[in-house]
């Protein structure tokens, strides 16, 4: 894991390569001006070592920039919303400020925007999600900046860690469904890859208990109550026996409920539904619904306690801190 390792620089690139710093800070700038031999070895070791230049600098050793960037899936909609207001909190009492970028389920585009990040030097950063891609591994380990993943659990952390199990989600929603009766079940669900953690532990518990998880309904990031909609209409068109759903968000959930209204579906007599996240219109909804509570304050919170320890030159308490998870029972189910 990154423990706050020193990052490459400038030098360590010419000394890798055999060159002056003067002629790696051409390479990467201008190009043009080195020769075709040169330019070919310091891309070489700039390939090997993940070295990423830093935008900031301006050749003598810079100031902390107390500042802590955070890389969210989404800023449309309120799913992340208690955890980013949590987290800018705990940064602010701390003396930090927080930058906010959009990755937008696109493991490319969240490449390309954390290489920015990582130029301007940071004091840490803040993944919502585990990184998945090898070479975004790399370069945030060859940073030495501070990283804390959040919102999720993996057992190959690139640094620091909080957030909660999917799948344990998953199979525990199945367990909820199971004990209340229901023997046929399905998942409106959006499609990124925390979601199909749940959606195939779902199935897995399902089958294990003897009971059927029909195909589910998928949905284009970031939800909304349209595509909860549109997603039980086609869940029901191919599974009409369905007695309880599953959503991956409340927002979906919500859409949902407003479909079974139209189609005089009672919820829950008829169908029982289940969403998460436990937003503010969760318990307001008509019925109010039943959803799987995330303490986003606490992710927050502990993210911001653990990239300040680093940063400053500590030990956070606890490198990996899972937070678990609850079902919040309401008349939608």
């Amino acid at each position: 894991m990154n423990t706050g390792a020193k990052p490459f620089t400038m030098h360590d690139v010419a000394r890798l390569a055999g060159v002056s710093p003067m002629t790696v800070s051409r390479a990467l700038n201008t190009p043009e001006r080195v020769s075709p031999e040169m330019l070919a070895r310091v891309r070489e070791v700039v390939r090997r070592t993940n070295f990423v230049p830093n935008a900031m600098a301006s050749g003598l050793r810079r100031a902390r920039a107390r500042l802590v960037a955070a890389l969210l899936p989404t800023l449309v909609g309120p799913v992340f919303q208690e955890m980013v207001e949590a987290l800018d909190r705990a940064l602010h009492e701390r003396g930090y400020q927080l930058m906010i970028g959009q990755s937008g389920y696109d493991a490319t585009r969240e490449e390309a925007l954390l290489r920015g990040i990582i130029q301007r030097r940071p004091d840490g950063i803040i993944l919502v999600g585990a990184m998945r891609s090898e070479e975004g591994r790399r370069a945030l380990r060859a940073s030495g900046i501070p990283v804390v993943e959040a919102w999720e659990l993996t057992a190959t952390p690139v640094d620091m860690l909080v957030g909660f199990s999917h799948a344990a989600i998953g199979a525990s929603v199945v367990d909820y469904l199971h004990a209340r009766g229901h023997r046929c079940i399905g998942m409106v669900s959006a499609g990124d890859q925390r979601a199909l953690t749940r959606v195939n532990a779902f199935a897995e518990r399902a089958q294990a208990l003897g009971i059927t998880a029909v195909a589910p309904a998928f949905t284009p990031a970031p939800s909304t109550m349209g595509a909860g909609r549109a997603g039980l209409a086609e869940l029901l068109a191919r599974s009409p026996q369905v007695t309880a759903v599953f959503c991956s968000s409340d927002m979906l959930a919500l859409g949902a409920s407003i479909e079974a209204r139209e189609r005089r579906l009672a919820v829950p007599k008829k169908l029982a539904i289940i969403g998460m996240g436990d937003q503010s219109v969760a318990a307001d909804a008509a019925p109010p619904l039943t959803t799987v509570r995330i303490d986003g304050t606490r992710i927050g919170r502990i993210a911001a306690e653990m990239v300040v320890a680093r940063a400053d030159g500590q030990a956070p308490g606890q490198a990996v801190v899972d937070i678990g998870f609850s079902i919040v029972e309401r008349a939608s189910t």
